[in-house]
């Protein structure tokens, strides 16, 4: 057999035997950082930080480009980029006050017992906490695109809501035990998936049961909102199991840092900037093929574009 209960208990065995923090610790602030990983870890929040900031700017100056039913959707992202773009700032802060140089690595500054410190300002739970209006955010914006009876829409929003929040706040419970319990690090992981999979099945229905009376370049739009929801929000997951992998190979070191900060940033970057700009357009080009002049005059054709000529796109 591939699989059988000896294999599970030696596989639980070796977990157990794994070197072990405090509850809470995060693998951030037990590393130590070379010159270049500590300011790549800079850099990337810093465009993370600079990313929402400009997707905020855009969604602003963009709402009024669509019919005022659809406007909504980008009010949405407005609100999920300045709640990322503070939290971002609060992650930097964090970052560049916490660790000190010793004239080799970076890290935390050492305690009297002559050790490094393992706690510290910089803390990847507050990411949870702004997922937690971001989310359900993300989710209800889409809602406005298509159009749904009240009865759906309401249906729908509330399972948006509910499953995105159970499936943040198990993954920020799941995140205490990321270097001190692997049961539980790994429970809460799974738990918090499953909420994962249920919002991809409600995400895809939406999708592509919606788009169907949609003009052309909106269809390919939707489907390519599709494999953008896939692939950054599965970067999330991955960033989760990190710690779990620098146990297995600690010789990564401080590149294990580097790692789940690209992962979360990118995934940021993709799942609420690119998110918002492909709905945006989406929102644009049907109001366009409903006569809307503002997103006519925004379509390739420019001012010269009309309703009908759209609706055969």
């Amino acid at each position: 057999m591939l699989f059988s209960a000896s294999r599970l208990d030696a596989a639980l065995s070796f977990l157990a035997q794994l070197p072990t923090f405090p509850d809470g610790t995060m693998l951030e602030n037990v590393l130590t950082y070379s010159p270049l990983q500590y300011q790549l870890i800079s850099h990337l929040l810093i465009i993370g930080v600079s990313a929402q900031a400009v997707g905020f700017v855009y969604f602003l100056t963009s709402s009024k480009r669509s019919l005022s039913r659809f406007q909504p959707s980008s009010n949405l992202s407005a609100i999920v980029l300045t709640s990322a773009f503070l939290l971002l700032v609060w992650q930097l802060i964090g970052w560049s006050t916490s660790f000190q140089f010793d004239g080799n690595v970076w890290g935390l500054p050492f305690g009297a017992n002559g050790q490094r410190l393992i706690q510290s300002e910089f803390s990847n739970g507050y990411r949870y906490l702004n997922w937690s209006i971001d989310v359900p955010c993300l989710l209800v914006q889409m809602l406005y695109v298509f159009d749904l009876t009240p009865p759906k829409f309401r249906s729908l929003r509330t399972k948006f809501i509910a499953a995105g929040i159970l499936m943040i706040y198990t993954g920020y419970f799941g995140q205490y035990f990321e270097l001190s319990n692997n049961f539980w690090f790994l429970t809460w992981g799974a738990i918090s998936t499953v909420f994962f999979i249920y919002i991809l099945y409600l995400v895809g229905n939406l999708l592509f049961r919606g788009r169907e009376n949609f003009p052309h370049q909106a269809y390919k739009a939707i489907g390519t909102t599709w494999w953008l929801i896939l692939i950054s929000w599965t970067l999330y997951p991955l960033a989760y199991l990190v710690p779990l992998a620098w146990q297995f190979i600690p010789e990564w070191g401080g590149w294990a840092g580097v790692t789940r900060q690209f992962l979360f940033t990118v995934a940021d970057v993709f799942s609420k900037v690119i998110f918002g700009v492909l709905l945006s357009a989406v929102t644009q080009i049907r109001s366009a093929a409903e006569g809307y002049e503002p997103a006519i005059q925004v379509q390739p054709e420019g001012g010269a574009a009309s309703r009908e000529h759209i609706e055969h796109w």
